[in-house]
């Protein structure tokens, strides 16, 4: 018997199959059937404009529809006076006061001390909390020691440690470098050590079996596999330092951009003020962009 015969069904047990549905049956008994192209294909109904809001979604302009729209209506306030001139200023005159600063050099003075501040407490804060949060990812026992404190501590709201700061280390320069840092490490370190705890157990398995020592499984499999994880944290934590900075500067500091708008305030230059909430926001803005540009670039590898 050749193999086809073994295979072919018998007559005396013939193999009944059930019916097919309605919508499979024609598909199979004509599988040459020209498919439908052309005038002749169905085509989802779409509405008349969804092409134009999907072409200007799609382009880089529309990122500034929100602001010229904000931009329009304070220009609106101002021009019908929906708050006294003293109050709310127009966008022109705040640009005005904004290009006297900056030729007084008042702004850049401001604006070079806040950076300082700004990347010195951020670059200590997370190398430490970086370090912290591989060592409580990695350690058994040493989370279950410090980990409750460190859930306690990292719940403090940043401005609640302002006073206790200033009796410490006093208005100075240490003063605004510490609370960055203390802003930062706690984002940092829980976004290490989140990312070490969700790490496959099979890694560690693997760093079993070649004997790596503790120094290797941190240099050659933690680290390289929570860079997204905290990336991300990095992310978030400068964009909260920055904020803390700039209401540090606003209750204690003799210089910054928060100092330069608490003097507005006390002097009545509501335009110095305005210059710089709208500066504070920008250079946000712009350091959460240029750190979200790095992240898809070193990430690039997670695309693939």
């Amino acid at each position: 018997m050749t193999i086809a015969a073994a295979y072919r069904p018998s007559r005396s047990m013939p193999h009944q199959l059930p019916p097919l549905p309605e919508e499979v049956a024609p598909s199979l008994e004509s599988p040459r059937a020209p498919l439908r192209k052309g005038r002749n294909a169905p085509r989802a109904a779409a509405p008349r404009h969804a092409g134009l809001a999907e072409r200007w979604l799609a382009t880089r302009w529309s990122a500034w529809t929100a602001p010229l729209l904000v931009l329009l209506l304070w220009s609106a306030a101002t021009a019908l006076e929906w708050a006294p001139p003293q109050i709310l200023m127009s966008p022109w005159q705040v640009a005005l006061s904004a290009v006297e600063l900056v030729e007084s050099g008042e702004l850049p003075d401001h604006l070079s001390v806040s950076l300082y501040r700004l990347f010195a407490g951020f670059a200590l804060g997370g190398a430490a909390g970086l370090a912290a949060g591989v060592l409580l990812g990695l350690s058994k026992p040493l989370r279950a020691y410090v980990e409750p404190t460190f859930n306690v501590l990292r719940q403090l709201p940043t401005v609640a440690l302002i006073p206790l700061f200033i009796l410490v280390l006093g208005i100075g320069e240490s003063f605004k470098v510490f609370i960055v840092a203390k802003a930062t490490f706690f984002i940092v370190a829980l976004a290490a050590h989140d990312a070490i705890r969700n790490l496959p157990a099979r890694y560690f398995e693997v760093a079993a079996v070649y004997r790596f020592s503790r120094w290797n499984v941190i240099l050659r499999i933690a680290l390289p596999a929570i860079v997204p994880d905290v990336l991300t944290g990095v992310r978030i934590a400068l964009s909260r330092s920055w904020m803390v900075l700039v209401g540090a500067e606003l209750l204690a500091a003799d210089s910054g951009l928060g100092q330069m708008m608490e003097m507005g305030r006390q002097m009545f230059r509501l335009d110095v003020v305005m210059v710089g909430v709208v500066l504070t926001g920008v250079i946000g803005f712009a350091l959460d962009r240029s750190f979200r540009l790095i992240e898809q670039r070193l990430t690039r590898w997670k695309k693939g």
